[in-house]
């Protein structure tokens, strides 16, 4: 087994960390807002998890991922509203949040979640990164990465459960990329191999 060293994405992902951390260290709050986004299959998931596992702040931050709150594979646009509305929006003014889990095999939102404003957020999501999210935003990052790399791993990491509707979410994602220009608005740009 290659180690991290030896693994152009890990190596990548590690740096991003440490990149990351430093900016939120830069925030000085006890409580920042670090969005991650890019396209299927560039990373978001796996930086989100080693950035929540190498916190630099005292605490644990909370790990929250648009795919578990679009409705659905047409849903990119409402999960992004969704999560500014139960969580961005309270996060900034100090009040707790609310949001839904949505199950994917029933198609109904199912149990809430609360967000603590008293800790910091980590969401992670394709539509995390947009205008109004940006002004809440203390810490955020576009994952940059070429599609073939990206749609091995996403179609690796889902296999047949994606690969049907690969093109109608990448359709999505290019609408949130022409229309809300998230590498504009990112702090951080990650580039992934």
């Amino acid at each position: 087994m290659p180690s991290r060293s030896d693994d152009p994405f890990a190596r990548a992902l590690d740096e991003a960390v440490v990149r990351i951390n430093a900016a939120v260290r830069a925030v000085e709050a006890s409580n920042p807002v670090v969005l991650i986004d890019g396209r299927s299959g560039a990373g978001k998931s796996t930086l989100a998890r080693l950035l929540a596992e190498r916190w630099p702040l005292r605490g644990t931050p909370q790990l929250i991922a648009l795919d578990s709150i679009y409705p659905g594979w047409d849903g990119m646009d409402a999960g992004s509203d969704r999560a500014y509305d139960q969580i961005l929006r309270p996060h900034g003014r100090d009040l707790v949040g609310t949001w839904q889990r949505y199950d994917w095999e029933t198609g109904e939102y199912a149990e809430n979640h609360a967000v603590d404003p008293a800790r910091g957020v980590i969401l992670e999501g394709c539509g995390a990164l947009t205008p109004r999210a940006a002004r809440i935003a203390d810490v955020r990052v576009w994952m940059e990465s070429p599609e073939p790399s990206r749609k091995r791993r996403a179609l690796d990491r889902d296999g047949d459960l994606f690969r049907p509707y690969w093109d109608r979410w990448a359709a999505q994602e290019a609408r949130h990329i022409r229309r809300d220009t998230p590498i504009d608005l990112a702090t951080l740009v990650v580039p992934v191999p």
